[in-house]
């Protein structure tokens, strides 16, 4: 028998006013998933994160965590998510043991079940050699494991990450990443980012959103295989020699520097709209300019737009 999704999302949507944030968002993540949101900012991902940990309600739609209702069963639905904030919830005057404690004890754990879930978490997420050091003491990218172990200590079955690498080097991005991966392999994840490297290296599924809409879906290779039709045209200009310059001189004008002029053309995730002008529409030369050839390469991963810099 097939399982039911562990998160499962219906026509959500969520307005601040006349701001529509999300308009029909509807996927699903299937147990033990690792699942990214991929989207360039603002296009709803924290929003949809905030209302499946029940930060906040929907206007329309529905939305299930284990298969909970995230506004009839809050509270239960709480209790199955760890849940990391884009800037994690921690208390710098605090040292690493006492915050997480305090997490536990929050978490309604008993004393026994609270240590041994700190030194298992501590160990899971490399914070042993700093638990009894003040958070505010530590580099942002041991807060950061910081806010991962009070998102893990509870031992969930579900783990919500809003943006987990943002602001972090690339050492600590890649120390992340390889955190996220290891725990993925016993839990179900949903991972929001803007950065495509991220979702190819870490997650096993994407859903690709933007202006609270999600316009495609797929693995990364899917994803990758449905942008290989767009293509890139160079067209380079130089100008031609034996004229008169600018200045007035006479005689041949020195080479002017090679210009680049590009056309991209991108299907999107399969939805069939492109972005730019169409591959056979080559640039027309000005006046008296020469064109000596052009070269065309396939333009990679166009379908996740301007989220993919």
């Amino acid at each position: 028998m097939d399982r039911a999704p562990t998160i499962e999302v219906s026509e959500l949507r969520k307005t601040y006013g006349d701001v529509v944030a999300l308009d029909g968002v509807t996927f699903s993540v299937e147990p033990g998933e690792v699942v990214g949101f991929l989207g360039p900012n603002g296009a709803g991902k924290t929003t949809t994160m905030k209302i499946l940990t029940g930060f906040i309600s929907a206007t329309e739609g529905s939305a299930r965590v284990a298969g909970l209702d995230v506004c009839a069963d809050s509270l239960e639905v709480r209790r199955r998510i760890g849940y990391l904030p884009e800037n994690a919830p921690v208390y710098r005057d605090m040292a690493v043991r006492d915050y997480l404690r305090f997490v536990c004890d929050v978490r309604g754990l008993s004393k026994a079940e609270r240590e041994r879930r700190i030194r298992a978490t501590s160990g899971q997420v490399g914070l042993d050699s700093v638990l009894d050091r003040p958070i505010q003491e530590l580099s942002k990218g041991f807060r950061q494991r910081v806010g991962l172990a009070q998102a893990l200590v509870h031992d969930p079955e579900i783990l919500i990450l809003d943006e987990p690498t943002t602001g972090l080097d690339p050492n600590q991005i890649a120390d992340i990443r390889d955190l996220i991966i290891e725990i993925g392999r016993t839990r179900t994840v949903l991972l929001s980012t803007h950065i495509l490297q991220e979702v190819k290296a870490v997650c096993g599924r994407v859903l690709i959103v933007s202006k609270g809409r999600i316009v495609g879906f797929g693995t990364p290779a899917e994803l990758e295989a449905s942008a290989a039709g767009g293509r890139r045209i160079d067209v380079v200009l130089r100008a031609a020699r034996g004229s008169a310059g600018a200045w007035g001189g006479a005689g041949p004008r020195p080479p002017a520097p090679a210009r680049s002029l590009r056309s991209r053309t991108s299907p999107r995730c399969g939805t069939g709209r492109a972005r730019g002008p169409a591959p056979s529409a080559s640039p027309s030369p000005p006046t008296g300019r020469a064109i000596p050839g052009t070269r065309s390469s396939p333009s990679p991963w166009s379908a996740a737009g301007p989220c993919c810099t």
